[in-house]
């Protein structure tokens, strides 16, 4: 992928005013707009899509008799009475009021107390003269038989009316507040910002519009603030579904355009070569099929599947963008290694960025040896490289030389194969594995470090198809559903904190050699959440190596996290994998890809603070030996420290009783939304304001269609027809998404 990329598109003129700073706004001045920018965003396009979570409905009863506690409502009352509060006393000031009698009852009215604590006498007098009808408004209770209203939400006089801003509204928008923000506050600051809204040209197209009944985007901005009813505030309302459409076409379309840059280039032709003469994909894979013959295991159907897909791309005009999601233990590695072998068999380069240190080692030890032992004279001839940080200066520069002129045909690394100083000699695939870790960027970068790279992403996080189709629309998918007869069943079970000696007492009889045990922590040490509430109860890695250490030290426990020099981590993993260490206590550092075939145990702390899908890859740490021994079944210990809330709770179930990763993906977007499932450095463009990707995703079905058309009518987007789709891209700020992900 070239930096070229599309330029920005300018913002049209018409959107200025929704994007002026928040101190723009009437009222608001510098103080409240750091405020508000805070809890909503620093344009007044932010504001105004700060949506109400709830309604008060205002009822306007005739008898006071009707009334019961907790009820909002407006009454007409005529102050009698003020009772000031005595100094230096507690007791509230109280105003005596009337309420007129309806038809019906006749006679005198009946009486309500307004109840202020804290008062300014002077306002109150102010605002309820005696003997002045004044409507009034707000919750009520009943107190020794008699209706009172503490701190009125309203007081006008009855003939006020909206030239002069002081109406009572019946139905009342009530918005997510924060300290120094009420909601009435936000109320009123949204309502002077909706004279910043626009009329705007119509993108959506018409048989969109028809199909759902979609109204105008201006008057679904108004209607989003002035709900009637609870319906109103649902994702299902007329207003929120046509802002949520907006939010998708956007999204789509940018992916859209993304994908059409970054495909650009020559690409490789149906024979397998490209306009250059070089060849992606050898017709007889010698390389392989070589090396598929020679593994002791035989792939899945799942595999298959997708390296015939790989392949397909290999010897495709286009350049490949695809993303490989496979469960835990799935395979992914060894696909992908088969698809490199095409490369290198064609003459190029491939190349594998790896998220940590310790998994980039490890891929380079797997690769390494399956070569060796697969491949003999020709694996032998191939050469394979690892480049990562912590090297050797002298290593380091032979590796890069190695790179540079093509004597390294496989090269294995972290961000270290990303930087100015890695120079490829001929580049053409490159594989990015546990892509979650990594920036939205950060997905193509290899690919500009040749010409016309093919890009394959890995991922043993399952992403929900909304997911994928919002966040990696401009990828291809392939699944990975089946694992490899060879992997055992994990047995997961939840326990309370307090069992921890009973936990003790089983690991002494039942760990050994071939059955090793992880144990994994969330915090490093104790000071690290000081004084952050219950954070400061969480088990740290250290002090819980050290306790370990006193308890089980026939285990001989090791400890890894993220704070340790890269030699002592590697020297913890290598004895454990050696055996000389039975026990290893560490953070999530070890969260993906290590492959440690005889651990079989592992106990997660405080796995009610974890997310689904992260608890998904630590428990597929275990249950990796090929050896089909009913004996050594893994299991997946879950501590928890109760109570737990509800939302923990359903997620510690759905992991004891689901090993189905993309079951467990799905559940965790339901549970969490998007920006948890994915990650926030990558998630950033999938944080909808409107759009709920579980309830939305027929309408995402019909964004994506609608985009795939726009753009294959007009690939720039610059056809005078399309002034629309391009204030569109500038109101969701997709324009900026499209440069930055295209390297513009």
């Amino acid at each position: 992928m070239s930096g070229s990329g599309f330029k920005k598109i300018p913002r049209p003129s018409v959107l200025f005013p929704l994007f002026a700073p928040v101190e723009t706004i009437k009222g608001v001045g510098s103080r409240l707009g750091e405020v508000l920018a805070k809890r909503t965003g620093r344009h007044v396009i932010d504001v105004l899509r700060h949506a109400p979570s709830a309604i008060i409905v205002r009822k306007t009863p005739d008898t006071l008799k009707t009334i019961a506690s907790g009820d909002v409502v407006t009454l007409l009352l005529t102050p009698l009475q003020h009772l000031e509060a005595k100094p230096d006393t507690r007791r509230p000031y109280k105003v005596i009021c009337t309420h007129p009698p309806s038809a019906k009852e006749g006679g005198a009215g009946a009486a309500i107390e307004l109840v202020f604590f804290n008062a300014q006498p002077q306002y109150i007098a102010e605002a309820l003269p005696l003997g002045k009808p004044r409507l009034v408004s707000g919750r009520v209770e009943w107190y020794n038989q008699r209706l009172q209203m503490a701190h009125p939400d309203y007081i006008v006089p009855p003939n006020a009316g909206e030239a002069t801003g002081k109406t009572i509204p019946s139905v009342e928008p009530v918005y997510p507040a924060t300290a120094n923000l009420t909601s009435r506050r936000l109320y009123k600051i949204i309502a002077t910002a909706q004279t910043a809204l626009p009329e705007l040209p119509e993108w959506i197209s018409d048989e969109v519009i028809g199909r759902f009944g979609f109204p105008p985007w201006r008057e679904a901005m108004q209607a989003l603030h002035a709900p009637k009813n609870t319906h109103d505030l649902a994702p299902g309302s007329q207003a929120r579904m046509r802002l949520a459409y907006d939010e998708l076409l956007a999204n789509q379309i940018a992916l859209c355009l993304v994908r059409q840059q970054a495909r650009a280039g020559d690409g490789i032709g149906e024979a397998g070569e490209t306009k250059s003469g070089r060849n992606h994909c050898p017709h007889d894979q010698t390389l392989a099929k070589q090396l598929i013959a020679g593994l002791p295991f035989t792939l899945t159907d799942g595999q298959k599947q997708v390296l015939r897909e790989i392949i397909a791309d290999q010897k495709s005009p286009q350049r490949m963008l695809r993303m490989l999601m496979g469960d835990v233990g799935a395979g992914k590695t060894i696909t992908a290694l088969i698809a490199m072998l095409n490369v290198v068999e064609a003459g190029r380069q491939a190349a594998l960025i790896a998220p940590t240190e310790i998994l980039a080692r490890q891929h380079h030890a797997t690769i390494s040896s399956l070569l060796a032992q697969h491949l003999g004279q020709m694996g032998q001839k191939l050469r394979v490289v690892l480049l990562i940080g912590q090297m050797r200066k002298a290593d380091k520069d032979e590796a890069l030389a190695a790179i540079k002129t093509g004597a390294a045909h496989i090269i294995i690394g972290t961000h270290a194969l990303i930087s100015d100083q890695t120079q490829f000699h001929d580049l053409g695939f490159a594989v990015i594995d546990e892509q979650h870790r990594f920036g939205v960027r950060q997905r193509f970068v290899l690919g500009e470090k040749g010409k016309d790279v093919d890009v394959l992403l890995m991922t043993a996080t399952p992403i929900p198809r909304s997911l994928a189709m919002t966040a990696y629309g401009d990828l291809d998918a392939s699944r990975l559903h089946e694992k490899p007869e060879t992997r055992q069943a994990i047995t997961t079970s939840v326990m309370p904190h307090d069992k921890l000696d009973v936990l003790v007492g089983r690991l002494k009889n039942s760990v050994g050699p071939n059955k090793r045990v992880y144990w994994i922590c969330p915090l490093v040490e104790e000071s690290e959440y000081k004084g952050r509430g219950a954070y400061n109860e969480l088990a740290a890695a250290e002090s819980r190596f050290a306790h370990l250490v006193r308890v089980l030290p026939q285990l001989k426990p090791a400890l890894v996290h993220g704070r340790q020099s890269q030699e002592a981590r590697t020297e913890a993993m290598q004895r454990f994998k050696s055996g000389d260490c039975l026990l290893l206590v560490a953070t999530t550092v070890i969260e993906v890809g290590v492959d440690v075939a005889t651990a079989g145990i592992i106990i997660i702390e405080d796995s009610d603070r974890f997310g689904l899908a992260q608890l998904h890859q630590l428990r597929g740490r275990v249950g990796r030996s090929r050896q089909q021994d009913t004996n050594q079944q893994a299991a997946c210990i879950l501590l928890y420290r109760p109570p737990l809330n509800q939302m923990a709770h359903d997620r510690l179930q759905i992991l004891r009783t689901s090993q189905d990763g993309f079951h467990i993906a799905e559940e965790d977007l339901r549970l969490r939304g998007p920006g948890e499932v994915l990650g926030r450095r990558q998630s950033g463009e999938v944080e909808f304001i409107h759009a709920h990707l579980g309830y939305h995703l027929d309408l995402l079905a019909v964004a994506k269609t609608q985009a795939e058309s726009l753009v294959a009518d007009d690939p720039t987007l610059t056809h005078p027809q399309h002034e629309a789709v391009r204030i569109l891209l500038a109101l969701f700020e997709r324009q900026h998404a499209v440069a930055y992900l295209a390297g513009g």
